[in-house]
């Protein structure tokens, strides 16, 4: 839903960096998956097509965060 966002801290070398993937429409999520070593973060349609991805070594990261879209009533 739009407004849902992940935030990810990652190690490189020395200095932390932070990546941010946003739900940039309404009705896209974002989907967090993990697998082999590696966390993708994927900005996906309501069909479930990815429209953007990032994908980071889970060796490397140092925090990851989700921020669930507010809930308007």
């Amino acid at each position: 839903m739009k407004g849902d966002r992940v935030e990810i801290v990652i190690d490189a070398g020395g200095t932390p960096r932070t990546y941010e993937i946003k739900a940039t429409r309404a009705g896209r999520r974002v989907e967090v998956t993990t697998g082999r070593g590696v966390v993708e973060v994927s900005e996906v349609t309501r069909s479930g097509t990815p429209v953007r991805t990032a994908r980071f070594m889970s060796s490397r990261i140092l925090a990851l965060v989700e921020h669930p879209a507010d809930e308007v009533s």
